[in-house]
């Protein structure tokens, strides 16, 4: 998969992996198509860093959770 290209399918692959990443227990809370491809640039940012990193500690989650919940199309 060519991240480097935007797209809504790139989208939801990388909030699946965020979300898979983070054990996210609610995961429903986070949709794909709560983000804009306006976004695309700071959620590809939040999945590199959120890939990276082998383990992330509780705050870490928590300011992933936030940046991802201000990031989100507001409705």
């Amino acid at each position: 998969m060519d991240l480097s290209v935007p797209s809504h399918a790139n989208i939801k692959y990388m909030i699946e992996g965020i979300k898979t990443k983070l054990r996210m227990a609610s995961g429903a809370a986070m949709q794909a198509s709560a983000f804009s491809l306006e976004q695309y640039e700071d959620i590809h940012d939040v999945y590199d860093m959120v890939i990276s990193k082998p383990n992330l500690s509780i705050s870490e989650v928590e300011a992933i959770v936030s940046e991802l919940g201000r990031l989100r199309k507001s409705s």
